[in-house]
Formats: structure tokens, sequence, C-alpha cells
């Protein structure tokens, strides 16, 4: 069932008998850049690269080097760029890249992550400052947690490493996440010692936290008095175990809901949703600015809503997703509802059934927020579409631009692009973008 898992273990079995640890050298370089992964950049004799975490542009470090991965081990002169770093974990977990940079030096390294996507695919723009949409912090987390005899680990992923590190506090997190990794450490004291590390997600809605479990080797109902104790105790919305349609719901005191506008969605277990409540206006505010004009909307790739919900205040919407429980979820919440404007959601995967032109032409406007890989398929039939007016939402700006340059190879002009922070201090950045044509 999974080849993948065969290979690994084979090629670890050769490598007891072939496998010689890469030479490690101690080199001096001078970082020219800050990359856009968040490691810093020195180029060595011979023109080979080197990735240097955790430094800046300018800066003379001492490293240690195998291959073109390379550890610090001394700054040996500073950038004036550089700051104290606020987490005491930061270096050793692998959650943040950059926390040593000065708030400048910062936003115009995430900005020209976008700007460097957007030029190697020939491609130019307005693009706006960074908008930081952090705000109260991140409302969803996955922690891992283990427990070996009588000891329970609970925290992320150390840095390049699948061991986990403990944590006390993320102080990324909104507040009300503040319990997460106590709870962690609760769940994983129920499973069986040695067992592999649980997976949990926590979500902070309106009604408590909603918290979905992977890998335990034991069914979440065996655990029933345990979760419903813990729940109590926590002021848990919801409980669920496992993922896709094995997922089981063990306890549910409350539908955990959040507030789309002023729409009330019950959050599906584990659904999707934007890390920061302030990204999730921020991206919302930009795609009504710029469809304020529009009155029969495609929403590709919509989630739950967030943008549905809104704009299906003054304009009619067909919402498409291939997730069955966000289509569900936004039906029912826009059912709740009086006062919007038509609104009907389709599951499907645009991926491999894309909208094609005909089915495109009857709207004005569209807007398309895919996952990660982009929308290659749905971008070729927009491109051959009759739609004036498309807003491009992403996570990724690397795919967003092979996206943008189908369109603008169809006709489509690039009006502006709009950078959003709400994964700081990671290397990830979202974006909102304006095509338009006559």
């Amino acid at each position: 069932k999974n080849p993948g898992r065969k290979r690994g273990n084979e090629a670890r079995g050769s490598r007891d008998k072939t496998y010689t640890p890469q030479a490690k050298t101690l080199e001096t370089v001078e970082i020219s850049e800050l990359g856009r992964r968040g490691d810093g950049i020195a180029t060595v004799e011979g023109g080979e690269k080197r990735f240097v975490p955790y430094t800046l542009a300018g800066e003379t470090v001492e490293i240690e080097s195998a291959g073109n991965r390379s550890e610090l081990k001394t700054i040996k002169t500073a950038s004036p760029d550089r700051t104290q770093p606020f987490c005491p974990h930061f270096t050793i977990c692998g959650g943040c890249a950059v926390q040593h940079a000065s708030p400048l030096l910062y936003q115009s390294w995430k900005r020209g992550i976008v700007e460097t996507a957007l030029a190697n695919k020939g491609l130019s723009t307005e693009i706006d400052p960074l908008v930081d949409a952090h705000g109260q912090g991140r409302r969803r987390v996955t922690f891992h947690a283990k427990r070996e005899r009588d000891q329970i680990q609970a925290g992320l992923m150390k840095y390049h490493s699948h061991r986990i590190l403990d944590l006390d506090a993320c102080p990324v997190l909104t507040s009300d996440l503040a319990p997460a990794l106590e709870i962690a450490r609760a769940f994983a004291a129920f499973v069986p010692t040695r067992s592999k590390p649980l997976d949990i997600q926590f979500t902070a809605t309106e009604n408590g936290l909603d918290c979905n479990i992977r890998g335990a080797s034991v069914e979440g109902s065996e655990l029933f008095s345990e979760i419903v104790e813990l729940a109590d105790q926590h002021n848990l919305a919801r409980v669920t175990f496992g993922s896709g349609a094995t997922r089981e719901v063990i306890l549910e005191r409350q539908a955990p809901t959040i507030s789309v506008g002023d729409v009330k969605v019950t959050l599906p277990p584990a659904s999707f949703l934007q890390a920061t409540q302030d990204g999730e206006e921020v991206l919302a505010s930009l795609v009504l600015e710029h469809l304020e004009e529009a009155t029969n909307i495609a929403d590709l790739y919509c989630g739950i809503g967030p943008f549905a919900l809104r704009l299906a205040k003054h304009a009619a919407i067909s919402a498409y997703d291939n997730d069955s429980t966000s289509i569900a979820a936004l039906t029912n919440a826009y059912n709740h509802v009086q006062g919007l404007k038509p609104l009907t959601a389709f599951e499907r995967d645009l991926s491999e059934d894309p909208l094609l032109p005909q089915e495109l032409n009857k709207f004005d406007a569209a807007i398309f927020d895919p996952p990660r890989a982009g929308a290659p398929a749905q971008a070729e039939q927009l491109a051959a579409s009759t739609i004036k007016t498309i807003v491009g939402v992403s996570c990724d700006p690397a795919s967003f631009a092979k996206d943008a340059a189908t369109l603008v190879e169809a006709g489509f002009t690039l009006q502006c692009v709009t950078p959003i922070d709400q994964f700081k201090y990671t290397a990830h950045v979202e974006l909102v973008a304006l095509f338009e044509r006559k």
C-alpha cells in the first residue's frame, strides 16, 4: 500500500554497509544575502553556495559545512540589522526561521520573496508594502507529543530533525492556545508507552479548543472517559481521532464555531483555517475591495467560505472546493443567515476537473485561492474564458507566479500584489493580487 516505505527501508539497509558520513569542514565565509527560506547565503571558491541558518547579509561567520548545508559556529562580524530573538527556543525549534533580523530588514526580505518569484516569471507590477497580519497570534497549531515510560514530551520538532522539542510555551500563538501543550501531554499519557508520537491539531474557536488527534495506537472510543474528564477540565469544544474518512468524533461538548464577518460557521474536524484572525480579515478586505463592482462571482477553492460569505452581501456567489465537509459547513452557515445574495456551493476537485470556459463565461469575476501547489489547470481555463476580473490569493509566491504568467500571457494585466504576513518569523508569505483585462 505504501511502496515508498519499502524503498526507504531498503535504502537504510544498504546504507549500513556502504554509507560513510560526509566530511565536515570549518570555513569562514561572508553572507551575501538572506535566502527565501530564511538562510543566509554565501558563495565560496569555485562558485559553490553555502546555506547558513540564522545569519544575515554582510556578516562574516565561521561555519561547519557538509555539502552545501552549514551550521553556524561563530559570528565574527555581525550585521547592524541583527536583533535579539524574543523566543528562548529560537535556533533549536524548527518553527521560526527569522527572529534575528531588524523589523525593516525582515519586512524587506518578506516582500522580496514575492518580488523575486514574480521576476523569475518575467512579471512586474506594483508590489505593496508587507502587511503585518500576525494580530493576537496564530489560532491553530499542530503539536507533537510522545510518551516514553514516565517521560512525556510535547512541542514542535527541532530544527532539521524528527525529534520533539519539549516546550513550555510558544510565543507566536494566540493566548487561547496557551493550554494546548498541557492538553497534548495529557493525551500522550493515555496511550501506550513507546507508541509513535501523536500529532494533535488545536484550533482556537469561539466555543473552546477543537482538537484532532492522529497517530494513536488505540481507538479514541477506548479513551472516552479520560477524554471527557480532560475536555471538561480545559473547556474543549470537540475531540476527534484519525484523518479523512476514518476520522472519529469522540466528543463534542459544543459545536466549535468561528465568525466569518458576521456569519457563524461551524468548523469541520481538522479543517483548513487561515492561521490568524487578522490574516483572514486582511485577505478578505482586499478581495472585497477588488471585487466591489462584481455581481456574479466564482469562488474557486472556497474552503469554508471566508470570501464567499462576505461577498454574498452584494453579489451572487458560486463556490467550489474538493472538500465535502467544507462545502457542507459553508452551505449550512449560509442557510442560517438572511439577507444575503444567492450562494451555491459545489463539491468539485478543481485540480482534476477545473471549471471550463463555457462554465466560467457567465461570471463577471472570479477568485482563486488554491493549495500551495497552485492552480495550473484552473488558471488555463480562466485564461481561456471571457472573465474580465480575477483576484488571486496564494500562500506560495512561486506557484502563484506560474499561474499569474498563464493569465498575463492570455491578455490579463497584473495590476497589483499585496504581500501579507500571518506566518510571522517563518519563510511563508501570503498575497492577494488583482488581474484585469479589457
